[in-house]
């Protein structure tokens, strides 16, 4: 009996090494999903659809983008959390989710740095300060005078509590002294569409997802939250020009679940390094406003656990807690 339990024992474990082996051998065997915790339109989810075909022909197979977009980003960075580890399975995500939802939120129902691991840096970029053709609103003066004359009167719109765009405007609001109103929205996309149609006189948006509007004319931008101007867009001011401290930046960054297969992960990182030293890639991430500087994914995890700390002190200042 004990004989025929060790014979059991060692088939079941040959089994398992063999299945570990061919799934290292063959990745990827069928098609893989990066989901976006957020809503289509937003800077993760146009970094997402821009390098998919690139990532598909490093890989040899077909990436699906998946929108999972939902209490900030908390349900699909979640639903990636808990999904197979096999590296079938990807977040592509931005720091607003990742590094400022677990002191946003009471129970964000992840945990960013044992549930994941990061693959790959892509990039950051600055939000911009928006208003619709027309608008009094041409600069940060007239922001700010305006603002001053009529305190609490003034509207912003965000992609929703606790975001970056959000955030921005609580800072601002403290470094020159004004009351402005948040006003936040399901996502970037709808914010924008509410700038375009009057409804709300300003909005924080992410480069990427306001940078065609810009320059068809459509919105005014007036300063932007980078330490320094945008080479996408080097005529916009920043905002820490006039109150150096108001800076922020989204990054953007791939991860998998934890304890994802290694031979998986290695294959997926020198599949995004391929893919971010392309010429035709790297002009059109630029062209959005991205900042392509390199991170290593050691560096990456430090960067995170930096920004958890960083703004989780923002978010108490600005006093945005969710349930």
């Amino acid at each position: 009996m004990k004989h025929k339990s060790i014979v059991v024992i060692s088939a079941l474990v040959s089994a398992w090494l063999f299945s570990v082996g061919v799934l290292a051998q063959s990745y990827p065997s069928k098609s893989v999903a990066v989901v976006v915790p957020q809503a289509a339109g937003g800077t993760n989810d146009i970094v997402a659809r821009l390098i998919a075909p690139a990532l598909g022909e490093a890989l040899g197979t077909s990436i699906v983008v998946e929108n999972r977009p939902g209490a900030g980003g908390n349900i699909g960075t979640q639903s990636v959390a808990r999904a197979a580890k096999d590296g079938y399975t990807l977040l592509l995500t931005i720091n607003s989710a990742q590094a400022i939802n677990p002191s946003l939120y009471k129970n964000p129902g992840f945990d960013p740095i044992h549930d994941f691991v990061p693959l790959y840096y892509v990039g950051a970029t600055p939000y911009v300060l928006v208003s619709p053709p027309g608008s009094p609103y041409k600069t940060l003066a007239d922001v700010v005078a305006a603002a001053k004359k009529r305190p609490g009167e003034l509207s912003y719109a965000s992609a929703g509590n606790g975001t970056i765009s959000h955030l921005l405007g609580a800072m601002l609001n403290t470094s020159a002294g004004i009351e402005m109103q948040h006003i936040p929205y399901k996502g970037v996309a709808p914010a924008i569409n509410d700038v375009l149609g009057g409804q709300v006189p300003l909005a924080f948006a992410s480069l990427p997802s306001a940078l065609n509007y810009i320059k068809a004319g459509k919105l005014q931008a007036i300063a932007i939250s980078s330490a320094k101007r945008s080479s996408a867009a080097p005529e916009i001011p920043t905002i820490a020009e006039t109150y150096p401290d108001c800076v922020g930046e989204v990054w953007v960054a791939l991860f998998a679940p934890s304890d994802v297969n290694s031979e998986a992960a290695k294959k997926i990182q020198l599949a995004m390094g391929k893919v971010l030293a392309r010429p035709d890639v790297r002009e059109k991430l630029s062209a959005q406003g991205l900042d392509l500087s390199p991170v290593a994914p050691a560096k990456l995890g430090a960067l995170l656990k930096d920004e958890i700390v960083k703004w989780a002190k923002i978010v108490k200042a600005s006093g945005a807690q969710l349930d």
